[in-house]
């Protein structure tokens, strides 16, 4: 098994950049891939610099 990486997080950030951009900055659709990187946040205890974004993310969801 290969060890852990520092920044478990960065390809769902990534995925999460790349949705963005490719639906103009629209928070909206891209809620899949922001719900991905909150759930690998919750799995690896928020240890990823990747994760202190993600607070701005939730607060444009949808209730």
């Amino acid at each position: 098994m290969p060890p852990q990486s520092k920044e478990p997080c960065k390809k769902n950030a990534c995925d999460i950049q790349a949705c963005l951009s490719k639906n103009n900055f629209d928070s909206r659709k891209c809620l899949k891939v922001i719900e991905l990187l909150q759930s690998c946040c919750e799995q690896c205890n928020y240890n990823s610099t990747h994760c202190a974004s993600l607070s701005g993310l939730l607060k444009q969801k949808p209730k």
